[in-house]
C-alpha cells in the first residue's frame, strides 16, 4: 500500500524534474538498452554478408506492425488509466487493465497466426530480392511467432508506466536486451545458426522480458488487479481505448510502411542500398527510442494532472520536456552527422557503396532528429489528454502524411538521393506542422484553466 501511494505521490504532488526523472530515466535506460540491442543484432548479422542485413531489414516492418497491436492497446488503456487514477477511480482502472492486456494478446496471437501462413507474399510485398527472400524466411518464420511475447510486453510496459512504476519497466526492458546481446553471437556464429541464431536469441530475450511483468503482476506489485472476471469490452472502455490506441497504432503501421517504401524504393539499387538504409533505420531508432522512453514518463504526469485540473502543474511538465528532450536531440543528432560515416561502418565488412549510401542519409538525418523532441513532446502530449483527433493527426505526420508522398515523389525526381533525403525533409515538415498545433493547444488549455478557476470561485 505504501509503494501504491508513493506512486500517486510521484504523478500527482512531487516536483515536476524529480517526478519526470524517476518516471523517465528508468523507462528511458531501458528502451535505450532495447535499441541497443537491435543495433548490436544488425551488427552481428551484418558480419554474415549484405543480404543478410537485408534481411532483417525486410523483416523489421513485419515485426512493428505485430507490436503495433500491443501498442494500440497498452497505449491506448495508458492514456486513460492515468486520467482515471488522477479521478480516482480504481474500479473503472482495474477494468481497463485487464480488458486492455486480454485483447492484445487475443488479438496479437490471430494476427501473428495470419502472417505467418501469408509470409513469402509478405516479405515480397515488402521489397525483399531474390538474393534476400530466403534469408528473410528462415529470420521471419520464427520472429514472427516470438512477437507474441512482445505484443504482451509492449501493453504491459504501457500499463505499468502509467501507474508510475517506470523501474519495473527498465527491469524488464534491460534484462531481455542484456540478455539478446549475449545470446546473439552464441547463436549466430559459435552454433553457426546464421540468420536463424539471431532470430532464436531476440525471441528468448522477449520471453525473459514475459516473465518480468508476469512476476510483478503474480507478485501483487501494480496498482491494477489483471483478474480474468475484470476483463469488460464494453463499448464505454473500448471506445476511450481505442480513440488513443488506434492513432497509435496507425503510427506504428505508418512507422512500418515508411521502411518497406524505403525497402522498395531502395529494391532497384541493389541489396547494399537496402543495407545501408537498413543500418540508417537501426541507428536513429536508438534516439527516436530512448525519446520515447523519456516520454512515457511524461505522458502520465500530463494525463495524471489534466484529469486532476491540475493545469500549473501539467504547462511545468511540458515546458521541462521539451527542453530536456531537446538537448538531447540536438547533442546527438550531431554526433549523427559527424561521424555518420564511421557509425556506418560498423555494419559491413567493408562494402564501399552501402558506407557511402547509409552515411550520407545518416548525416542529414542526424541534423532533422534535432526537431524530433519538440515534435514528439506535442505528439505524446495530445494522447495522454486523451484528444484522440488531434494527436492521430500529428503523429501521422512524421512517418505518413509528409513522409509518404516525399518517398514515392522524390526518388522519382532526385534518383537514389530522393531515398536518402525522404526521411529528413518529412521530419522538417513536420515540425512547423507541431508549432502551429502547439500554439492552438497552448490557447485550448489557457482557456480550460480560467473556466476552472471561476467555476471554483464562491
Amino acid at each position: 500500500m505504501k509503494e501504491r501511494n508513493s506512486k500517486m505521490e510521484l504523478l500527482g504532488s512531487a516536483p515536476i524534474p524529480k517526478a519526470l526523472m524517476s518516471l523517465g530515466i528508468p523507462i528511458m535506460i531501458g528502451m535505450l538498452i532495447n535499441a541497443l540491442y537491435n543495433l548490436v543484432d544488425a551488427y552481428f548479422v551484418g558480419g554474415l554478408g549484405e543480404s543478410q542485413m537485408g534481411a532483417i531489414s525486410i523483416v523489421f516492418p513485419l515485426g512493428q506492425v505485430v507490436v503495433g497491436l500491443g501498442l494500440m492497446f497498452g497505449n491506448g488503456a495508458a492514456s486513460y488509466l492515468s486520467r482515471l487514477l488522477g479521478q480516482g477511480d480504481r474500479d473503472t482502472a482495474n477494468k481497463v487493465a485487464s480488458t486492455a492486456l486480454y485483447s492484445s494478446v487475443m488479438i496479437g496471437a490471430i494476427i501473428i497466426i495470419l502472417a505467418t501462413i501469408f509470409l513469402k507474399p509478405i516479405l515480397a510485398l515488402l521489397g525483399a530480392t531474390e538474393t534476400i527472400l530466403p534469408y528473410a524466411l528462415v529470420y521471419a518464420r520464427i520472429y514472427v511467432i516470438s512477437c507474441i511475447f512482445n505484443v504482451f510486453n509492449v501493453t504491459m510496459n504501457n500499463i505499468v508506466a502509467s501507474e508510475g512504476a517506470a523501474k519495473t519497466t527498465m527491469c524488464a526492458l534491460l534484462l531481455g536486451a542484456v540478455m539478446n546481446i549475449g545470446l546473439d553471437p552464441v547463436f549466430i556464429y559459435v552454433l553457426d545458426m546464421g540468420v536463424a541464431g539471431a532470430a532464436i536469441a531476440t525471441a528468448i530475450s522477449q520471453f525473459v522480458s514475459t516473465l518480468v511483468y508476469l512476476s510483478y503482476v503474480l507478485r501483487k506489485k501494480s496498482v491494477f488487479s489483471f483478474r480474468l472476471r475484470e476483463y469488460a469490452p464494453t463499448k464505454q472502455i473500448l471506445s476511450e481505448i481505442l480513440k488513443i490506441g488506434v492513432p497509435t497504432l496507425t503510427f506504428q503501421l505508418l512507422t512500418s510502411l515508411s521502411v518497406a517504401l524505403i525497402n522498395r524504393a531502395a529494391n532497384g539499387y541493389g541489396d547494399a542500398v537496402i543495407a545501408g538504409m537498413g543500418a540508417v533505420t537501426r541507428v536513429t531508432s536508438m534516439g527516436t527510442l530512448v525519446v520515447f522512453g523519456f516520454l512515457k514518463g511524461f505522458q502520465p504526469i500530463a494525463g495524471f494532472s489534466y484529469g486532476a485540473k491540475k493545469f500549473d502543474r501539467l504547462h511545468e511538465a511540458i515546458k521541462t520536456s521539451i527542453l530536456w528532450s531537446t538537448i538531447f536531440c540536438v547533442i546527438v543528432g550531431g554526433l549523427m552527422a559527424l561521424f555518420s560515416t564511421q557509425i556506418i561502418s560498423q555494419f559491413t565488412e567493408g562494402n564501399a557503396e552501402m558506407i557511402s549510401v547509409g552515411s550520407k542519409s545518416l548525416m542529414a538525418n542526424g541534423i532533422s532528429f534535432m526537431f524530433f523532441g519538440f515534435y514528439t513532446v506535442y505528439s505524446s502530449l495530445f494522447l495522454a489528454l486523451g484528444k484522440g483527433t488531434a494527436g492521430f493527426l500529428l503523429g501521422a505526420c512524421r512517418q505518413g502524411i509528409c513522409f509518404v508522398p516525399v518517398i514515392l515523389i522524390l526518388p522519382m525526381l532526385w534518383g537514389i538521393n530522393g531515398i536518402l533525403y525522404a526521411q529528413p525533409i518529412a521530419d522538417a515538415l513536420s515540425a512547423i506542422v507541431t508549432v502551429f498545433m502547439a500554439v492552438h493547444l497552448g490557447k485550448e488549455l489557457s482557456e480550460a484553466k480560467a473556466k476552472f478557476v471561476l467555476e471554483k470561485q464562491p
